[in-house]
């Protein structure tokens, strides 16, 4: 069982900078794909970033050049590192990880970003 647990959101200004992070147990978080994603009422989850087991990195277009994924293997953390925020980025964000054929989630974290 693979159980992902979220940190670090909260209300920050336009413009403005959060660090989000997700514990990670059951897995260690370097053996397979691990993302964060997003929600906000009205709209479909979407991916904002996105790390593989090799290192590479994944981001949309809408997160490209703010955002940045990384992993602490000692603490099996994934932090998603988001910078100049904007009101559009007011979502609900999950945390996802990939093994053995299924899926796991957190159960989020809000972040509100005020104009």
């Amino acid at each position: 069982q693979v159980l992902l647990a979220e940190s670090g959101g909260g209300l920050v200004q336009a413009g403005g900078s959060l660090r989000l992070s997700c514990a990670v147990s059951g897995t260690p978080v370097f053996l397979g794909a691990v993302a964060w994603y997003r929600q906000s009422p009205g709209r479909e989850r979407e991916l904002v970033a996105n790390i593989t087991s090799n290192g590479d990195r994944n981001y949309p277009d809408s997160a490209e050049g703010r955002f940045s994924i990384s992993t602490d293997r000692a603490r099996n953390t994934v932090a998603l590192q988001m910078n100049n925020l904007k009101p559009e980025d007011t979502a609900v964000y999950h945390c996802n990880a990939k093994r053995w054929g299924r899926e796991f989630w957190g159960r989020g974290t809000q972040v509100t970003v005020s104009s």
